[in-house]
């Protein structure tokens, strides 16, 4: 099976100094993470804080382009400045730039060859889903509400196939751009607490929508509306009509990602591997 495709790094600004933070945001409100021309995204929000607070036209750059709705909890952000702002204070000075959906977590001065997206040596994602007759008020925009009941069982039986390298062509929604759909699949671990069930996946790449199908998948096995074997199926055949639905943004988080020591401390970011 074929290996990722090489990396080619664009080179750092001549007389800046590169900046690492990790940001947490609510996507609710906005169109991803990616800059768009027509709709609010995460990163025009803190460019447009960056520049209030330092004068500069800073282009930052993510570990993850999340969808409309995505939420995330360790999104890894660098970018190049002139400041003399402390890196460890960015996350003080940006967050009274910021509004209350999108936070500044941690900031750490990093080496000009680092790159956000391109060093991720890995990612997790959790997926939540409210199992319940009625909806929640409270936490609607951070799950997926599935009104049957769901088979915890069946559910967690169908998972352990997708552990392991595969070739994962299944799994990405149309509009995916990925050189090669082989990607290795660390960890997928369900639980279940009360009426709340928490998918995490860890691997060391995603195809477009990957999670969000093998959650709303994972949804369909549990009411019973596919096969319990849907995934191997998948594997063994490529159908994407093996699998389910693509399961709503809402219930999505990038919870954190994985670079290699000496990189990124432990101590800071908590996320070397």
């Amino acid at each position: 099976m074929s290996e990722l495709p090489p990396i080619i790094k664009p080179e750092p600004i001549p007389g800046t100094h590169r900046v690492l933070i990790r940001v947490s945001y609510d996507g609710t409100n906005y169109a991803g993470w990616q800059r768009q021309q027509n709709a609010l995204a995460v990163q025009q929000v803190l460019e447009e804080a960056l520049r209030k607070l330092t004068g500069e036209n800073i282009v930052v750059t993510g570990s993850s382009r999340t969808d409309a709705g995505v939420h995330a909890l360790g999104q890894c952000v660098h970018f190049d400045t002139t400041s003399r702002i402390p890196a460890d204070k960015y996350p003080f000075a940006l967050n009274t730039c910021l509004p209350a959906d999108i936070r500044v977590l941690t900031g750490m001065d990093i080496d000009s060859t680092f790159h956000a997206r391109f060093d991720a040596k890995g990612k997790r994602y959790t997926y939540r889903i409210h199992n319940a007759p009625h909806a929640s008020a409270l936490y609607r925009n951070m799950t997926a509400h599935v009104p049957q009941k769901l088979d915890f069982d069946r559910m967690q039986r169908s998972l352990p196939c997708l552990l392991g390298t595969h070739d994962f062509c299944a799994f990405q929604a149309s509009g995916g751009t990925a050189k090669t759909t082989i990607r290795t699949l660390e960890a997928v671990d369900l639980t279940c607490e009360g009426e709340l069930f928490t998918l995490q996946v860890r691997g060391n790449a995603f195809l477009y929508n990957m999670v969000r199908i093998i959650a709303g998948t994972l949804m369909d096995i549990g009411m019973g509306r596919i096969p319990e074997d849907a995934f191997q199926r998948a594997l063994d055949t490529g159908d994407r009509l093996a699998l389910g639905i693509t399961a709503p943004a809402s219930g999505l988080e990038l919870t954190q990602v994985f670079y290699h020591p000496p990189a990124i401390g432990q101590s800071l970011f908590g996320m070397v591997e």
